[in-house]
């Protein structure tokens, strides 16, 4: 007999056995399976969105062979679609159509302190070299109107190239340059320059403080978004008019973040976070999806505008666990003051939940440092450990070592849970849960060098405050 006919009679056999049993003797209890009900909206997942989030960045300005950050605008012209909100597909809009991108640098506390425009044919991808822009050069692009001779964004066979108006700039009289915020773009100048760079290391930029201070190592930090704009705008996330007239809800982008350091031979990277905006439902596109659309709900910008959902993007979770492990020798892992021996590191982005201006230096924002309900970490065999004092991700992003000073974890290994949900004096939203509070964290680990997204365990639309 060959081994086919062997498993098939085997097969057959049992599913004699099975319905013998199952029809003979005593009637028995049935176990009954309750299905889990689905959270309200779906986890932040890797398909386009529209706006991509690089959680943290550094750039080691003593050192020009130092710790930097590269991330990439990848407009692959996929056709895939999802569902938002467990609702039914929606029509796909990620076509390989040419788009506007615009850039936002933010302090570590916050702030928005520069912004610029990237523009994209339908299959393109522009890298983003942080040390370049703090040296005053950014992406070099232009659509269709300004580059007629297709040298500057030039187009593939597929992929269509397009003209935006809005980013033909007059040149002044006597420059060289074109206007800010149009394309292609103009270098800084000296004084752009040093306000830029001084307002990511915590110092005045001129006068006014935008980042934090705890830090005195001239090490630029911070967060970036990129947002889909119909128009080369020079506004901040939150300027008035920003998200009723110049985003839009092209769910086009995705993205790559890269930390490197080149002194050390040490390369870490992964996804960047794909932000989904509105689409409808498949059976009807143009009906909007409440629960972000609706005032008073949790929005990713929502802290900008009020949260009256304006802005129509997906919020991020609240609730993470992440796998730690023991670091190696010599310069094999990443830190927050440099490679050093030890173990992992996490990558903590908050939401303040409210707009944050610059402020007088020698102060520190009213909502500094944001707190947490719960972090606790198990060891190999379950033993907690919890953290109920303490601010140690009190930015709006930070990198910081499991076991250092900020996080004295004791265990050398194991998992991480972190309930980042807090209340904020001051926020006027979410209406429902005053304390969800989104977040994202990542994971440097220590023992293999590989970066990666921590578990998401919720949506701040459904914000989970249960203590492990």
């Amino acid at each position: 007999m060959n081994t086919k006919s062997l498993l098939n009679n085997q097969l057959i056999t049992a599913l004699f056995i099975a319905a013998a049993f199952l029809g003979s003797g005593p009637a028995r209890a049935q176990t009954v399976v309750t299905p889990i009900t689905p959270l309200p909206f779906n986890a932040v997942s890797e398909t386009a969105g529209a706006t991509l989030l690089v959680p943290y960045f550094e750039v080691d300005l003593n050192n020009p062979n130092g710790r930097n950050t590269i991330f990439t605008i990848d407009k692959g012209g996929r056709q895939d679609a999802f569902s938002v909100n467990g609702m039914p597909s929606g029509t796909n809009n990620n076509t390989p159509t040419a788009v506007l991108a615009h850039v936002t640098i933010w302090s570590d506390l916050g702030v928005p302190v520069f912004n610029f425009n990237v523009y994209l044919t339908g299959y393109d991808v522009e890298t983003v070299n942080m040390r370049n822009v703090l040296a005053g050069t950014l992406p070099r692009t232009a659509s269709a109107g300004q580059d007629p001779g297709d040298t500057i964004s030039p187009k593939g066979p597929l992929s269509q190239d397009i003209n935006f108006a809005s980013c033909t700039g007059t040149l002044p009289t006597g420059s060289p340059n074109l206007i800010p915020g149009k394309l292609p773009p103009p270098p800084l100048s000296p004084t752009d320059i040093s306000n830029l760079t001084a307002a990511l290391t915590g110092k005045p930029a001129p006068t006014l403080c935008s980042g934090s201070s705890i830090y005195n190592d001239n090490v630029a930090r911070g967060y970036v978004t990129v947002d889909m704009v119909n128009n080369c705008t020079t506004k901040n996330p939150g300027d008035a008019g920003y998200f009723t007239t110049d985003t839009t809800n092209q769910n086009h982008l995705t993205g790559e973040v890269f930390y490197v350091d080149p002194s050390n031979a040490i390369s870490r990277g992964g996804n960047a976070v794909q932000i989904h905006a509105d689409i409808g439902g498949q059976s009807n596109p143009a009906t909007p999806d409440p629960l972000v659309t609706t005032s008073g709900n949790y929005t990713f910008y929502g802290r900008l505008n009020g949260f009256n959902a304006s802005d129509q993007r997906q919020p991020l979770s609240t609730n993470f666990v992440a796998r730690y492990n023991p670091g190696g020798t010599g310069s094999s892992g990443w830190r927050p003051m440099g490679p050093a021996p030890g173990r992992a590191s996490l990558i903590v982005w908050r939401d303040p939940k409210v707009a944050q201006a610059p402020f007088a230096c020698n102060t520190t924002p009213s909502w500094y440092p944001l707190g947490q309900e719960n972090i606790t970490a198990f060891d190999e065999q379950e033993h907690p450990q919890t953290f109920s004092s303490g601010t140690p991700f009190g930015l709006a992003t930070q990198m910081v070592q499991v076991g250092g000073a900020a996080l004295p974890v004791t265990a050398t290994s194991g998992i991480i849970y972190l309930d980042l949900n807090t209340v904020v004096i001051g926020a006027v939203g979410p209406t429902g849960d005053m304390a969800a509070a989104q977040g994202w964290v990542q994971v440097i680990d220590g023992k293999y060098g590989v970066f990666h997204n921590a578990q998401q365990l919720d949506s701040a639309t459904k914000a989970n405050h249960q203590i492990p």
